[in-house]
């Protein structure tokens, strides 16, 4: 049974993005090579990228597969918050990969993230995070403006964790 908390479910993979939330867009360039690209797919898709980049994540399965519930949590002790998610799409295609997951009970903001990287025609290897949110909880209506610039740079810290793992590999 699903537990998300907004209406919109699957505007990341098909756009557009609906009003009333804040939303980012972050597209950078991680590697070359369908190596790379294979590497950071597998990356993102089982929770790796999240977790090397310092956030807990327990989550219903190994792999993202629409259904599976996912908690990504951040801070530490009493400070820690716990971000309930279910994954609402995948995409597991031979040049794109990637998941989206929307918000849940409990989640402090409403909307949804997806995370994509893709291998185009010339090589590149490039990361997409694509989201809409609003807050949800008292506390991150006070947080304001920040919540926006803390998911730019959460978005920044992800892709300079894949742009490490594209091209070790």
């Amino acid at each position: 049974m699903s537990t998300l908390t907004y209406p919109e479910v699957g505007a990341t993979r098909l756009g557009p993005l609906p009003g009333g939330y804040n939303h980012l867009h972050h597209r950078a360039a991680i590697g070359r090579g369908r190596a790379g690209f294979e590497a950071a797919g597998a990356a993102v898709t089982e929770w790796r990228m999240h977790r090397a980049a310092g956030a807990g994540v327990d989550a219903s399965a190994d792999r993202a597969a629409e259904g599976v519930t996912v908690e990504v949590s951040a801070g530490i002790g009493r400070l820690r918050v716990a971000a309930p998610c279910e994954i609402v799409w995948t995409a597991y295609e031979k040049d794109r990969t990637g998941f989206a997951y929307g918000t849940g009970r409990g989640h402090p903001e409403r909307g949804e993230e997806s995370f994509v990287v893709e291998l185009a025609d010339d090589g590149t290897v490039w990361f997409t995070v694509t989201a809409f949110s609003r807050p949800a909880c008292w506390y991150a209506r006070l947080a304001g403006p920040l919540v926006p610039v803390a998911q730019r740079w959460y978005a920044r810290r992800l892709t300079a964790v894949l742009r490490r793992i594209a091209t070790a590999a």
